[in-house]
């Protein structure tokens, strides 16, 4: 019987590893919602075409600011999203650490490896409403520590992404479909973004993966 029983629970055990294995890469930033809230947030969304790129600089959106202490929001999300980050005994300078990239499943262990990515790029918020802002406001868009708008990614794969929306780029591991997709609907949500019809899409595409 005892056994059998310590069979079963081996059994158990192997099942249940591709499932781990399968699992998030990477710790998810705060604020991601669970797939039934992100498709009602998504239902509520404004859809439109894209406003104009004119007047748009990634200076409009002023970003790495002083957190706390001399603490810029990039170290902060460095420390946030990494594992054995070691600072300066001076301040927040980053010297050692290990992150992996959600996006890709790599792991880096010099953060000038890595980027901290807008979710929603600036370019994109600019053209769905954040042209209209203030540069208060952007700023606080830019440095948003509350909601899932910055994450640790490597480098070359935050730029192949660049100013994309979803439904021009997606993460390389289709794993993270999911999570990326309520991130981008929550952030959206927040900040009262529009979409087009051609995100919307996406986005609903990618949440029936969840």
């Amino acid at each position: 019987m005892v056994f059998s029983q310590v069979t079963k629970t081996l059994i158990g055990l192997l099942a249940l590893q591709p499932a781990l294995i399968a699992g998030l890469p990477a710790p998810s930033p705060p604020g991601v919602p669970s797939a039934s809230t992100a498709k009602s947030e998504l239902a509520a969304l404004t859809v439109a075409a894209q406003g104009s790129q004119d007047g748009y600089s990634r200076d409009k959106f002023p970003h790495w600011i002083t957190q706390s202490g001399s603490c810029d929001t990039r170290e902060v999300v460095l420390k946030r999203d990494g594992t054995n980050v070691v600072q300066s005994s001076s301040g927040c300078t980053i010297t050692s650490g290990k992150w992996v990239s959600p996006y890709d499943g790599a792991t880096w262990t010099a953060s000038s490896d890595v980027d901290i990515d807008h979710l929603v790029p600036l370019s994109n918020a600019w053209k769905s409403g954040a042209s209209g802002w203030t540069t208060a406001a952007r700023q606080a868009f830019a440095n948003d520590l509350t909601n899932p708008q910055l994450l640790v990614v490597t480098d070359n794969v935050n730029e192949s992404k660049g100013d994309k929306g979803p439904e021009e780029w997606k993460p390389p591991l289709t794993s993270y479909f999911c999570t990326y997709a309520e991130m981008w609907v929550k952030v959206k949500s927040v900040y009262k973004l529009t979409i087009t019809s051609a995100e919307k899409s996406a986005l609903t595409s990618m949440l029936d993966t969840c």
